[in-house]
């Protein structure tokens, strides 16, 4: 299973909008492995939004724009951790 592959970012904001829409009851017998991949799929999101984050740091025409992408990465860094906590 350590392979990966590649699919297309609206593909994949299209699972992670459908998993949530599903939302299993708690009692469900695939509640404990529908939240694991939800949660695995929402960090490869924020991970991949973040990297687009420290790409404007690297693009930034001038200081000022340098220091406000900066302050993005950190924040989207910081909720990296914060709001994608399995259920």
């Amino acid at each position: 299973m350590g392979k990966n592959v590649l699919i297309p970012l609206s593909l994949l904001e299209r699972i992670v909008d459908l998993l949530v829409s599903l939302d299993l009851p708690e009692y469900h017998e695939f509640r404990r492995e529908y939240g694991d991949i939800l949660w695995a799929l929402r960090i490869k999101k924020q991970k991949l939004e973040l990297r687009d984050a420290y790409a404007k740091i690297i693009a930034a025409a001038d200081k000022t724009e340098r220091d406000e992408a900066r302050i993005e990465y950190l924040r989207q860094k910081r909720c990296l951790h914060d709001d994608a906590t399995p259920f």
